[in-house]
C-alpha cells in the first residue's frame, strides 16, 4: 500500500537521506538511481514490513509498503518516519543563522542540515558505538552481522536486533560472529541495562535536561566517548558538540589549514561563534562535497 507523508517546505528527501552514512547500513540500504532509501521496519503488532521511501515532490514523502496495514499500523508506520526524517524538528534558527555567512548560505538554499536516525535511540547507539576506532568498511560489516546474525527475519530481509537479542549473546559471540572487537562487552552490557530497566534510551529524545547533562549521561555509557556522544546529541536535536574523529579532522585540515594538523581546541574555536549549532555547521562544513557533484555511498 502508498501513504503519503506531509513535509516541511524546506525539506529536502536526498540530502536528509545522504546526510550522513546511516542510509547505507542495515536495515536500512539505498537506491542511487532510483532516489530511494528501503527499511526494514518491526511494528508493534508483531509485522515485519518492507518500507521503500522516496520523494514525492516538494510537499510529501512517499512511502510504499509490501503489505496492507490497519489504520493504527499506518499511524505508527508514518510517525517512525517522520521521527527518522526529523520532520517535526525546527530549522529555522538555524537557516537564519546560516544565512549570515556566505559560505553556509548553501545550507538553507538547498534545504540541508537534517540528519537521517534510525528508529530508536539504541539502533543510533549501536551503529555509533560500531563507527569507533576503526574503518567504515568494520563498521558495515559488524552492523551487517548483527541484523544477519540476531535480527527478526521478514519483509525480504532482517530487522535491527532488539536489546533483547543481543542481551542473550555471549561476548564470546559478539566477537566471533558479529566481529565487534573490544566492542562486544559494551554492546552486551548496554543490551542488559535496557532489560533491565536500568537506563532508558528512548527517553533521550524527549528530555527536557540540559545539554551538558545529556552528554554526560550519554557518555555514562560503556564504549561511548566524546566523538560518539557528540554525534549521538545530534542525532537527539543538539548541536553543541562537535564530535570529532579522524576522518572529520583530515577534512578540516583540508578545507581549513591546507592540509596543515591542528589540534582539536583549535578545531573548536573555529566553530565556537555558532554558539549551540556548531556541531551541526561543523558537519556541513566537511560533508558539503558530498553534496556538490555526485552523492556519496
Amino acid at each position: 500500500m502508498t501513504l503519503n507523508i506531509p513535509v516541511p517546505l524546506e525539506f529536502n528527501f536526498l540530502r536528509t537521506v545522504y546526510s550522513h552514512g546511516w542510509c547505507s547500513l542495515p536495515p536500512f540500504s539505498v537506491d542511487k538511481e532510483a532516489g530511494q532509501i528501503h527499511a526494514i521496519l518491526p511494528l508493534k503488532s508483531r509485522k515485519i514490513i518492507s518500507l521503500q521511501m522516496r520523494s514525492g515532490g516538494a510537499k510529501k514523502i512517499v512511502l510504499e509498503t509490501d503489505t496492507p496495514l490497519n489504520a493504527s499500523e499506518q499511524e505508527e508506520v508514518a510517525g517512525t518516519v517522520r521521527s527518522c526524517f526529523r520532520l517535526e524538528e525546527k530549522f529555522s534558527e538555524f537557516y537564519a543563522e546560516a544565512m549570515k555567512y556566505p559560505r553556509f548560505r548553501w545550507i538553507p538554499e538547498s534545504g540541508s542540515g537534517r540528519m537521517l536516525r534510525a528508529p530508536t535511540v539504541f539502533e543510533d547507539l549501536v551503529k555509533m558505538i560500531c563507527t569507533t576506532n576503526c574503518s567504515w568498511a568494520l563498521t558495515e560489516i559488524m552492523v551487517a552481522n548483527l541484523c544477519t546474525e540476531l535480527g527478526e527475519p521478514g519483509g525480504n530481509g532482517k530487522t535491527f536486533p532488539s536489546p533483547e537479542a543481543v542481551a542473550d549473546c555471549t561476548e564470546k559471540f559478539l566477537r566471533k560472529k558479529i566481529h565487534a572487537g573490544y566492542r562486544a562487552p559494551y554492546l552486551l552490557e548496554l543490551s542488559k541495562r535496557i532489560v533491565n530497566k536500568n537506563v532508558d534510551l528512548e527517553a533521550w529524545r524527549d528530555s527536557s535536561a540540559p545539554t551538558t547533562e545529556l552528554f554526560d549521561e550519554v557518555r555514562s555509557v560503556k564504549g561511548v566517548g566524546p566523538y560518539a556522544a557528540g554525534n549521538i546529541l545530534k542525532l537527539l536535536g543538539r548541536y553543541d558538540y562537535l564530535g570529532i574523529d579522524s576522518w572529520c579532522r583530515k577534512q578540516f585540515f583540508e578545507l581549513h589549514k591546507g592540509g596543515r594538523t591542528v589540534s582539536d581546541r583549535t578545531i573548536g574555536k573555529f566553530y565556537e561563534p555558532f554558539g549551540k549549532w556548531k556541531g551541526l555547521f561543523f558537519w556541513m562544513d566537511v560533508t558539503k562535497h558530498w553534496h556538490s557533484k555526485n552523492l556519496p555511498f
